[in-house]
């Protein structure tokens, strides 16, 4: 046991429950139901579960033990080296690594999509216990970076769902990482209260809190504290190039007009952003942009935001996550006493309240794998089948902004064609958002304002501003048939020819390209 745990850990009879990782390891059997903290590869426990994964690899039981895992979001590596030892059963309700989602697609990972927000509150409410002989997780393993003397919980960079989680749990495994600083006082932590005893939450700007800031543990469900030496290893983001630039200069330039025309604030609404190179090409976008005094109210934040609290333009954020690579880290610890005071860590499904979201006025940005010309967008399934990540927290973002904007590559590249996957369609082959969520949609190619139109209006000029160059002309046509289709049996509201409106998928997958011949052409 380090000095520095020693101090990490206030509570003092937790000290009596020390444990290694390799001691932990017997706890876990075959067919359990776990819990992880963490938050898009942040936050997540680090020691234990590689420990579980070693002995699985020490005694080839790869298939053999397996475990139903929630977790906020996205893990660490941990998830990966568990998937590719075939370790997770079950999986939701959000992934990212090429192993798990290999296990996904390959059919040996139960995987189950769900709203960020709704998550947490599902797992309280028993759902996903149906088949056990109690609502309760087996065990949660939950990273801290101290522990109160009440020994209540101090997350680290990522909140998530670990307040519903501990409250589920019949056993809990605190990691306390004592390789990176301590988090105390940048959260605000709301404890589940189920219907029909829950209250609103009160937050009315984005600054506001509850006052928790740590969370509240039975200290007799504790049954290991752990000692961790690694910091969250985050990948460098993608820096921005050319088509992600454009298509944030189009976004100022809507942002602009709004203001002019008195619909939003000089300092704008609320802000949430998804993580990417063109999100960050869009904070890159607002910083040199001249706007003050902005706010922040979002699931994840990036190195880029770091950039804005600098520079003079925010005046405070707020998420369930910060996911910074090394760099960004040692710039928030560097600048603690200055970024702590316009940051706030809250439970994801805070962070992504619908209410909320809606009360505040929040201008929300997500990235799709496709949308089409009547604005549906897929953000979950390539070509309609192949899981990707998983939802996320766009749909709670989009559905209840002020302002719903996708933002998206008009064609993606391609190793067959030099054009690209053209990421506007005739019909998303699946659909997370619908046409009633969307109120814009922005490619490096231009961008299309939505609100107000119909269905037929909306496809001219979705792809007259959004559509790549190269598949404007094959989209009109669709668009023109289609109408001409529809009219002989007066089914005009939303025209498609259900033959042809998957043509330039069907194309793709046999012919490596989305370009057709024909609409007439047989695939």
């Amino acid at each position: 046991m380090s000095q520095l745990l020693k101090q990490r850990v206030r509570y003092a009879p937790y000290l009596q429950r020390l444990r290694t990782p390799e001691q932990c390891v017997e706890l876990f059997k075959d067919g359990q139901y776990l819990g992880w903290s963490g938050f898009t590869a942040v936050g997540a426990p680090k020691v234990v579960p590689d420990a579980i994964a070693q002995h699985v690899e020490d005694n080839n039981l790869q298939g053999k033990m397996q475990f139903n895992l929630f977790v906020g979001a996205s893990a660490g590596p941990e998830e990966s080296r568990w998937a590719t030892n075939n370790m997770i059963k079950r999986r939701a309700p959000h992934q990212v690594g090429k192993p798990i989602a290999a296990g996904i697609n390959e059919g040996r990972i139960n995987f189950f999509d769900k709203h960020l927000s709704m998550f947490p509150q599902d797992l309280t409410y028993g759902f996903y216990f149906r088949e056990k002989e109690n609502n309760l997780l087996d065990y949660s393993i939950i990273e801290a970076t101290a522990i109160t003397e009440d020994g209540a919980i101090i997350p680290g960079p990522a909140v998530g769902a670990s307040p519903e989680m501990v409250s589920v749990s019949d056993k809990i495994i605190i990691e306390v990482n004592t390789a990176t600083p301590s988090f105390e006082g940048l959260h605000d932590i709301d404890m589940p209260i189920n219907p029909p005893f829950r209250q609103p939450y009160p937050y009315t700007a984005v600054d506001h809190k509850c006052g928790v800031t740590a969370i509240p543990v039975d200290p007799s469900k504790v049954v290991a504290i752990v000692e961790s030496d690694r910091r969250d290893k985050v990948a460098q983001n993608t820096p921005s190039d050319q088509m992600s630039r454009n298509i944030a200069g189009h976004l100022i330039n809507f942002f602009r007009d709004e203001v002019a025309a008195g619909r939003m604030p000089e300092n704008l609404h609320p802000l949430q952003s998804g993580i990417g190179n063109i999100a960050n090409a869009v904070i890159e976008g607002l910083a040199d942009a001249n706007f003050k005094h902005l706010n922040v109210w979002t699931e994840v934040l990036q190195d880029s935001f770091l950039d804005l609290f600098e520079n003079g333009s925010l005046d405070y954020a707020t998420a369930t996550s910060i996911r910074l690579t090394p760099e960004g880290f040692e710039r928030l610890f560097n600048n603690w006493d200055n970024f702590s005071q316009k940051l706030c860590l809250r439970s994801q499904v805070v962070s992504n309240s619908p209410e909320i979201i809606r009360r505040l006025g929040v201008i929300a940005m997500n990235t799709p794998v496709e949308v089409d010309i009547y604005a549906h967008a897929n953000s979950t399934n390539v070509s309609g089948s192949k899981m990707l990540n998983g939802l996320g927290g766009s749909g709670d973002f989009l559905r209840n902004a002020k302002v719903s904007i996708m933002h998206t590559p008009a064609a993606r590249p391609s190793k067959t064609d030099p054009t690209g996957i053209s990421c506007v369609v005739p019909f998303a082959s699946h659909i997370d958002q619908t046409e009633h969520d969307l109120d814009a949609i922005v490619t490096d190619q231009g961008f299309a304002d939505l609100r107000g139109l119909s269905p037929k209006e909306r496809s001219r000029v979705i792809i007259k501003n959004c559509a790549h160059p190269d598949y404007v002309d094959q989209l009109l046509d669709y668009v023109n048939r289609a109408e001409h289709y529809t009219q002989k049996t007066k089914a005009l509201h939303q025209p498609h020819i259900l033959k042809d409106a998957f043509k330039m998928h069907l194309n793709l997958a046999k012919n490596g390209t989305m370009k057709l011949s024909s609409w007439d052409a047989e695939i």
